[in-house]
């Protein structure tokens, strides 16, 4: 299932560009303006519930911080549980986690060792606002792996086609972005 066109405007207008924002010569995507916007924020979400209700799922894991935002309503309107992936040293029990590569260095996140384990196997969507270089992601899905559970997509609001983020996360799993930017 993908956007029809007017729901596809109604989300693409509502996101506002902020130019050189973290750093000059960059266009931010904010969907903070996507998030008040109660029509836009209800288009989208209604799109991935009918998407994802018949996938099966048994858990959403979201990345830190905005994929927490998608990702626990989406769980909420499944019926499922939401998993959060978090930075390095935010989670306040036994942790596993993976390091990815940045611009200028590495980080790191972690998940819970036991955030999938009360289903065996579980099956799990992956979500987060936007990808780019895909370093995050790809590392929250060897997480999910490593924690016993299987990643069927990697679901994002933006998808940068511009960067090789999402090809490279295809070897690893499904991707699928809402809104394609070139």
């Amino acid at each position: 299932m993908t956007l029809s066109n007017t729901e596809r405007k109604i989300i693409e207008n509502s996101i506002r560009d902020v130019k050189d924002f973290p750093k000059p010569g960059i266009i931010f995507k904010d969907i903070t303006t996507l998030l008040s916007d109660k029509e836009a924020y209800g288009v989208l979400m209604n799109h991935l519930y009918q998407r994802y209700k018949g996938y099966n799922l048994d858990y959403i894991a979201g990345i830190d911080a905005r994929g927490f935002i998608f990702g626990a309503a989406l769980a909420q309107m499944l019926g499922i549980g939401f998993v959060p992936i978090r930075k390095k040293g935010k989670l306040p029990y036994t942790t596993i986690s993976e390091k990815y590569s940045l611009e200028y260095g590495v980080d790191e996140i972690e998940v819970h060792i036991d955030a999938f384990s009360a289903i065996p196997n579980a099956r799990v969507l992956l979500i987060d606002d936007l990808i780019a270089t895909g370093g995050t992601a790809n590392a929250a899905a060897k997480l999910i792996k490593q924690a016993g559970a299987s990643c069927l997509e990697a679901c994002f609001i933006i998808g940068l086609n511009f960067f090789d983020g999402q090809k490279n996360l295809k070897e690893i799993t499904n991707v699928y972005s809402l809104i394609e930017v070139n």
